[in-house]
């Protein structure tokens, strides 16, 4: 049998299997799932209005990092480093910037649990994300 036939055949086997496995699991392998420990990776609008109120706002809702007198996420994290034309002021200092975070949340609560990770994204990303526009801060 020819070499391009073979390559041919073994293409089609694996489209194949990955049909099945996504027929039996109902996702298929490319999705991005939290690793063993939860950990997953969020972008969206980040918001901080006023003293100690944060939260993400992705395509899947808000996600609350810290409500003044009430919850806050627990132990230290690194804030995304926004470069001046990142973040829009809109009290004082306070405002809002896009970002991306590997974190734990509690899907039923809406909080987060742990933050591993930031980093800040142009403004451009998120205006542009239509999963995004039902936030519309600006």
């Amino acid at each position: 049998m020819n070499k391009i036939l073979v390559k041919f055949r073994l293409a089609i086997a694996g489209c194949l299997l990955l049909t099945a496995a996504v027929f039996v699991d109902g996702r298929s392998g490319l999705s991005i799932e939290p690793d063993g420990d939860g950990v997953e990776t969020r972008c969206g609008w980040f918001s901080n209005p006023t003293p100690a109120n944060i939260w993400l706002n992705d395509r899947d809702g808000e996600w609350i990092i810290g409500v003044q007198g009430g919850y806050q996420v627990e132990g230290d994290w690194d804030w995304p480093d926004f470069k001046p034309r990142q973040w829009v002021r809109t009290n004082g200092n306070y405002g809002y910037g896009c970002a991306c975070f590997q974190l734990r949340v509690n899907k039923e609560t809406h909080e987060v649990i742990e933050i591993k990770s930031s980093r800040a994204l142009p403004l451009a990303t998120c205006r542009r994300d239509r999963a995004l526009k039902k936030w519309k801060l600006d």
